[in-house]
């Protein structure tokens, strides 16, 4: 099934910076066709701008286990149990990069861990209403064994500790709500629909 209308739909009037920092603040003014026909009245939009990102899922399909990292993210301080999350591996792209480099430098300075490989398995936008930011979802074979301890940059004020957990707990973590961030319940949520076939592919090399 094709979407209704395309770029070419949408007339951009006006696009101005509202603010600039280490995100970036757009708003855009614009018309766009109805699907009942015409065209709607002008609308204003703030966007926000923070680039694209890549999140990484690390499976170890021999042990059948999952690397998560656990550390504080203060935008949720007042809407959390906790501000210190359990997450997988994520990153910004920055200019010049490719996706894959990212998922890869990301997992040795967040976990430790070299990846026998990395498969993309799709991207998705975080919040389309209100941001442009893009995820590119990898998931990487590792071998969990000698996974742990504390990770991050002191430089980009992280604190990250590692954990790793059966895949069964994790998924189990997922439905009792104590992982419930998105790109952590996507992963997860994935995972439990494929492991089968991860295992079977690790197996038959």
């Amino acid at each position: 099934m094709n979407n209704t209308f395309s770029h070419k739909d949408v007339e951009l009037l006006a696009k101005k910076t509202l603010y600039k920092g280490f995100f970036k603040m757009e708003e855009y003014r614009f018309k766009h066709r109805l699907f009942d026909g015409g065209w709607s009245g002008e609308i204003t939009r703030e966007v926000f701008e923070r680039g694209h990102a890549v999140v990484v899922l690390p499976y170890d399909p021999i042990n059948d286990k999952v690397v998560l990292i656990e550390q504080i993210r203060i935008p949720v301080l007042g809407s959390a149990k906790s501000p210190w999350l359990f997450e997988l591996v994520a990153g910004m792209i920055d200019p010049g990069q490719t996706s894959e480099n990212v998922a890869l430098k990301e997992l040795k300075e967040e976990t430790g861990l070299d990846a026998f490989s990395v498969t993309k398995v799709n991207q998705y936008f975080s919040s389309p209403g209100g941001t442009s930011e893009r995820f590119d979802f990898y998931w990487a074979a590792v071998d969990s064994s000698n996974a742990g301890g504390n990770f991050g940059l002191p430089e980009e004020h992280e604190d990250i500790k590692v954990h790793v957990v059966d895949r069964e707990l994790a998924y189990k973590m997922l439905i009792d709500g104590v992982i419930d961030n998105a790109s952590t319940v996507i992963g997860l949520q994935w995972l439990q629909l494929n492991y089968r076939d991860l295992v079977k592919r690790d197996n038959e090399k």
